[in-house]
């Protein structure tokens, strides 16, 4: 594992980060393609090839968020992370590993379940994905932000430097 603690994370991190973000808020904001060509199915209709190759788009981009939670998750593992600032109160920087945790759980989990539902066609797959994991990725993002504004505006700590400049 890892000896010491970064004081900062790594460039790989940091891009992992942000590129994650990215594709999370674009299959997340961009889901109505897969959610028509869900209902078409799950009505009996067929799909034409744009309604097929928009859902495409939504499957493949959760596969890449896929790919990169588990790059992102063996360079932390491997390489470790920052440590809470010290400013954080502890209960608060328990809240904030078990926050950090949930985020890689859910990482894995919204594509595993989309791809049970897309490619498998378990429909409980598509429900819990697009359901109860769907609002709680939401509701961790929004935490997270709303952390990362305390960090920098209420404790100034180095919080958002470390994930943006090193």
């Amino acid at each position: 594992m890892v000896s010491a603690t970064p004081l900062s994370f790594s460039l790989s991190q940091r891009i992992l980060h942000w590129a994650m973000m990215l594709l999370i808020f674009f299959n997340l904001i961009f889901s109505d393609g897969m959610e028509h060509w869900s209902r078409l199915v799950s009505s009996g209709q067929t799909a034409t090839a744009d309604e097929i190759s928009s859902a495409n788009i939504h499957a493949y981009v959760g596969i890449a968020i896929l790919v990169l939670a588990l790059l992102r998750l063996a360079l932390r593992l491997s390489r470790g992370v920052p440590a809470e600032p010290e400013q954080e109160p502890p209960v608060l920087q328990l809240a904030a590993r078990i926050a950090h945790w949930t985020f890689y759980i859910l990482f894995i989990l919204m594509p595993v379940s989309g791809m049970l539902a897309y490619y498998g066609g378990v429909d409980i797959a598509g429900e819990v994905h697009g359901g109860p994991l769907k609002v709680l990725l939401w509701a961790l993002i929004v935490a997270h932000v709303a952390a990362v504004v305390v960090h920098q505006y209420w404790w100034k700590s180095d919080v958002l430097r470390r994930m943006t400049r090193g």
